[in-house]
């Protein structure tokens, strides 16, 4: 997990920007422990912050913001794409890579040199991973916030005054001078309806959040008249599912169309399985948590390591299950219990 966070003002803030781009990833630190860094654009107002755990290339050719090249472009990103490995090959190949050669061995740059080659949308589409990122092109400039299909990692916008304001969580946009902590009625009527808030609703007035599958597109023209454009989908769930309708599978034996799902399964898991640190699996003992902890330790040669939570109360507890998984997988299993106590102090 990294954090991402900036601000934009093209007729310049009334404070110190890179006081406040530090201040922003401050607020969130618990994101990034590794590594912390900012960018302002002086010429044009434009700063971005962001918080860094590193799990790809643990040196620093994978600080962000990072530049390119040609120091046109400035990614912020948080997340992972999982076929970076097949991204960059196809880079390579169609003659995008870096002429003086990749700095480091981390997806950021992946993603960075996919955005230079076939623009946002050309790079998301050929990405499969989870992700939000802020791309600022210093010769157009443009802003491109984007989130991943499913929305996993979450990213917040909006205008705070005559100011653009973002982050992957609230905490770093209140550090904002100009926004004000008023809370959206419609939104808390959500909250209290549903226990938490739907995209693009979000708790505080004049901010959303960017909907799953989106780019959104800002020119200093539009903050100029003190809007935002619509966010323009890249992907979209009702298009995947007519087109598995239009193509379903062709197993008529129940035997080899399971033999097909564990298959792409098992793919699935050992691509989010690539990493210059240890990985571990939250482990339940339900069906889902299980299916991937035992894909995990199929794909390893060593046991995985698995961790679950308990609970004192005999009805929430599923360690117990957990526990009966990780045994029967032989899986390196580490089981808290957690009282009411601890749960009240936290």
């Amino acid at each position: 997990m990294c954090g991402i966070a900036g601000f934009w003002h093209p007729s310049r803030p009334g404070f110190e920007p890179e006081g406040m781009l530090r201040a922003m990833g401050q607020a969130m630190r618990h994101r990034g422990p590794d590594s912390q860094g900012e960018w302002y654009d002086s010429d044009a107002g434009l700063g971005l912050s962001h918080v860094r755990l590193a799990i790809l290339d643990l040196s620093p050719t994978g600080h962000q913001p990072m530049f390119s090249p040609d120091e046109r472009y400035i990614l912020a990103y948080n997340g992972e794409i999982y076929n970076f490995h097949t991204i960059r090959k196809e880079l390579e190949e169609a003659g995008y890579a870096p002429e003086q050669g990749w700095r480091g061995t981390s997806d950021t740059e992946v993603l960075l040199a996919a955005c230079m080659a076939w623009g946002v949308e050309g790079a998301l589409t050929r990405s499969v991973g989870m992700f939000a990122l802020a791309l600022w092109d210093r010769r157009e400039r443009v802003l491109s916030l984007a989130r991943d299909r499913m929305g996993i990692k979450p990213l917040y916008y909006g205008l705070a005054g005559e100011n653009l304001v973002f982050g992957s969580e609230l905490k770093p946009i209140l550090r904002h001078p100009a926004m004000e902590r008023r809370v959206d009625r419609n939104a808390l009527t959500q909250y209290l309806r549903y226990l938490y808030v739907p995209a693009p609703s979000c708790i505080f007035q004049g901010l959303r959040q960017l909907p799953p599958g989106t780019i959104l597109r800002i020119r200093a023209s539009d903050l100029d008249a003190n809007i935002i454009p619509e966010p323009q989908a890249y992907w979209s769930v009702a298009q995947a599912v007519r087109q598995g309708l239009a193509n379903p599978t062709r197993h008529e034996d129940v035997r080899q169309a399971s033999e097909e799902l564990e298959s792409i399964l098992q793919d699935a898991v050992n691509l989010r399985m690539i990493a210059d640190v240890p990985l571990g699996a939250f482990l339940s003992g339900g069906i889902d948590s299980s299916t991937v902890a035992a894909l995990m330790q199929a794909g390893s040669s060593r046991p995985v390591k698995t961790f679950s939570i308990g609970s004192h109360v005999a009805e929430y507890n599923e360690a117990e299950h957990a526990r009966d998984v990780a045994e029967r997988l032989g899986t390196d299993h580490t089981e808290l219990y957690v009282s009411e106590d601890e749960a009240r102090q936290v």
